[in-house]
């Protein structure tokens, strides 16, 4: 799968705006070629700088579904490890961080979940990911 965003490419920074020295908003994404048995769409954020800290759990999302408005609030969302349940966008305490937006096809609806932390997530989408894509930014504080 691909994914993308128009507020920044694959390996650049990202705007201030989407982290918390911004509004804290999630950027808008985009995502493609996914198989035509998927039967849900989700998506993780993470820093794999910070031992995968998870900043967006989103899951059960429609089969047809193939974006995310900035600022999206969709029905089912996880708990992300700043204990909240919704978008917390990058914040690292020192340094320049990679943050991944990873999609995921998953050929089951995973909407019974009930506000799943990142390896909760994990755990019941094994053995039912169909594809997925990764898109990876960066942030430095003050910069």
């Amino acid at each position: 799968m691909t994914v993308s965003s128009g507020a920044f490419a694959e390996g650049a920074a990202i705007p201030a705006k989407f982290t918390c020295e911004g509004d804290n908003v999630s950027p808008a994404l985009t995502w493609s070629d996914a198989p035509a048995a998927t039967q849900s769409i989700a998506l993780v954020v993470d820093d794999p700088d910070a031992k995968g800290f998870v900043h967006w759990v989103v899951f059960g999302l429609d089969s047809s579904a193939r974006a995310l408005a900035e600022g999206a609030k969709p029905a089912h969302e996880g708990t992300n490890d700043f204990g909240k349940v919704g978008y917390g966008g990058p914040c690292p305490p020192s340094g320049r961080h990679r943050y991944r937006f990873q999609v995921y096809a998953l050929d089951v609806p995973l909407a019974d979940l009930p506000q799943p932390k990142g390896g909760d997530l994990a755990h019941a989408m094994d053995q039912h990911v169909l594809a997925a894509g990764t898109l990876t930014a960066t942030y430095q504080k003050g910069g």
